[in-house]
């Protein structure tokens, strides 16, 4: 317990002292903030998931190193993004919705097509590393209208900045604090739930998934506090790129055996990961926000997919009860909302 309370103080620091050096150093970069919290933030949010998926992979714990990524990206979306929208509803700018979101539903559907075979092998690590180095040569482009933000924000009240070198190593090391504090927690979580008697699958999908997603979590939690909205949303979309496309793609290509994906992650979690991806873009698109309400709609059906895999795993009665409340009932309004909120956000804005 005290390793646990350990590392969760190492990522509430060093979230703060991320988010801070990240706004910082975009200002003196001149650059936006969106740009930040896509790469830098959200790499370092990836980085306890590529330690965690490497360690699986090559101690023979498959299930761990893919259910980590899947689970991880589900609590992204609908935990991360659920918080942040209580604490302030998120507004996202145009560019998400049309591009990175997009392709984070596209790398989802890469990820699920290629496990379609049973397992991730060297090819399908490589096709995925080329499909992280194509968004990252995306990004960069986009990040060449930073030009023009520095023009805009100079003819406002901009922020004193101090050197860049000085920013650059606050970050580097908020990251570090983060990496750090999760590996504690992750350790602390893994033998926790080995004593309840937990599977690989469960493990994976929910304590591995929970503990590495926790230093995301806290960075967009801050982020939201301080108002950085662009930086809690962009840590979430680019920490779910840099999980499908580079902590798999590495993994699969490093591990000395093509890295298994379960029958059961093939039929009901990779289709949930994907689906939770999909909504983002109906979600964002009904005006290019997150409100508290929508907000308490993604955690509701967090709630609703963790009883589901625990009582399925456990054999609960449960498990078929929701089963069918979800697909004779919540799903169907879900859809129903989704997509009335879609519709009046394209009349409003034609």
């Amino acid at each position: 317990m005290i390793q646990w309370i350990s590392g969760l103080l190492l990522l509430v620091i060093g979230a703060e002292l991320s988010v801070r050096a990240a706004v910082s150093l975009a200002t003196t970069l001149g650059i936006r903030p969106l740009f930040i919290g896509l790469t830098f933030v959200a790499l370092g949010s990836s980085a306890p998931q590529m330690a965690v998926g490497l360690q699986a992979a090559f101690t023979s714990s498959p299930d761990i190193a893919v259910g980590s990524v899947v689970g991880g990206n589900i609590f992204n979306v609908l935990v991360t993004l659920g918080l942040c929208a209580l604490v302030i509803p998120l507004r996202v700018t145009r560019q998400l919705v049309r591009l990175e979101i997009p392709l984070m539903v596209a790398a989802s559907a890469l990820v699920f097509v290629l496990s379609l075979n049973g397992e991730l092998g060297v090819i399908d690590g490589v096709t995925l590393l080329l499909g992280l180095l194509a968004y990252l040569l995306i990004v960069l482009r986009q990040s060449g209208q930073g030009f023009a933000y520095r023009q805009s924000a100079s003819q406002g009240r901009t922020p004193k900045a101090g050197p860049i070198l000085l920013r650059m190593t606050a970050l580097v090391c908020g990251i570090v604090l983060l990496v750090f504090g999760s590996h504690l927690l992750v350790a602390a979580s893994v033998v926790i739930a080995l004593d309840l008697g937990l599977s690989e699958r469960i493990i994976g999908l929910t304590v591995i998934a929970v503990s590495t997603s926790l230093p995301g979590l806290t960075t967009s939690l801050i982020a939201a506090f301080r108002g950085e909205r662009d930086i809690a949303v962009g840590n979430v979309i680019g920490s779910n790129l840099f999980n499908l496309l580079g902590v798999l793609g590495v993994t699969a290509l490093l591990t000395p055996v093509p890295l298994s994906v379960s029958p059961n992650a093939l039929d009901f979690d990779l289709p949930v990961m994907l689906g939770v991806a999909a909504l983002c873009l109906p979600l964002f698109y009904s005006g290019y926000r997150i409100t508290r309400f929508e907000g308490l709609l993604l955690l509701a059906l967090y709630l609703a997919y963790g009883l589901h895999i625990v009582s399925f795993t456990t054999g609960m009665p449960l498990a078929d009860t929701l089963e069918r409340l979800m697909v004779r009932f919540v799903l169907p309004v879900l859809a129903v909302f989704v997509v009335y909120g879609t519709i009046k956000a394209w009349r409003r804005q034609h």
